[in-house]
């Protein structure tokens, strides 16, 4: 099976640069309706999601849906033990074609987070990531990647290879910006 044909990531942050608290909770400031919608719709177009065990994405289909939920306290690779069509991955111990073949699925894999989830998958290469930006404070949180806020998300992804393809507003009232990163 190879590897997935496309990856791609989603994050919303804060003005720091953070996806949630310190104590992995996802703030109201950070909940926005247009940037769910955008998520959403894109996380149901892949094949498959990759997630920390702290993260999920939510909504009617998440416990149904392929994953990949990677943690550090198995050896490589386990069927997850209460969600069937989930693997639980160990990058230290498997490589992603060896996870991806486990999970024997074709197509996109989806990243929602968390923090060392996005920069395993920044250094093995999204073809996108979609970065949308709240003027929220979160200060002190969790950061989208490791490094941040030493250095923004932005930069991150650029130091990776990545270009800005596209931005737009998601919602005009709350001020959300929707930045699409491209691998170059």
């Amino acid at each position: 099976m190879g590897l997935p044909r496309r990856i791609e990531g989603y994050a919303i942050v804060s003005r720091e640069g953070m996806i949630c608290t310190a104590d992995r909770v996802f703030p109201a400031e950070l909940k926005n309706d247009a940037d769910q919608r955008f998520f959403h719709t894109g996380v149901a177009h892949a094949d498959a999601v990759a997630n920390g065990r702290h993260s999920k994405e939510g909504g009617p289909d998440t416990d149904d849906r392929p994953r990949l939920v990677l943690t550090r306290r198995i050896a490589a690779l386990a069927p997850h033990p209460s969600l069937p069509k989930a693997m639980l991955w160990n990058p230290m111990g498997a490589s992603l074609a060896q996870a991806w073949a486990a999970l024997a699925v074709e197509g996109t894999l989806a990243v929602v987070g968390g923090t060392d989830v996005f920069g395993l998958f920044l250094a093995l290469g999204y073809d996108d990531f979609f970065l949308s930006r709240a003027p929220a404070s979160v200060p002190d949180g969790r950061p989208v990647f490791p490094g941040v806020p030493a250095q923004t998300p932005e930069a991150a992804l650029a130091a990776h290879g990545m270009v800005k393809r596209s931005e737009r507003v998601l919602d005009d009232r709350a001020a959300v910006m929707l930045a699409q990163w491209s691998r170059a």
